[in-house]
């Protein structure tokens, strides 16, 4: 009869999420910046062209604050994964995609923008 095996912990387990959490808060907050200084891009247009701007703006700002939840849940399973070996590589993929994701939105709210 043979004991059953306790799982591995993995004492470097919180390295990889860090990492990704203090990554994605930085790309957040360039993008939220650059985002905003980029309403500014349009201030002498005529009527009609700052209008279809400031709009698309206004779009592309709320689809980056609510896209902000996809980086968020990443960021929370690759936290909430247990502290074993065996979850290393699906703490690692979420750890990675957060960031990724954050990098993704922000070129997708870019594209949203209609630019003068």
């Amino acid at each position: 009869m043979s004991l059953p095996v306790r799982e591995e912990r993995d004492s470097r387990a919180w390295v990889g999420p860090l990492v990704s959490s203090v990554v994605s808060v930085v790309a957040g907050f360039f993008a939220l910046v650059v985002l905003g200084f980029s309403a500014m891009a349009c201030d002498s247009c005529s009527s009609e062209k700052a209008h279809g701007f400031d709009g698309s703006i206004s779009t592309a700002m709320n689809v980056l604050q609510v896209g902000f939840l996809v980086p968020a849940g990443l960021l929370v399973a690759a936290w909430r994964l247990p502290r074993e070996r065996q979850k290393a590589g699906q703490r690692a993929m979420f750890a990675l995609t957060a960031p990724l994701s954050v990098v993704v939105l922000f070129v997708a709210c870019m594209a949203i923008v209609r630019w003068p």
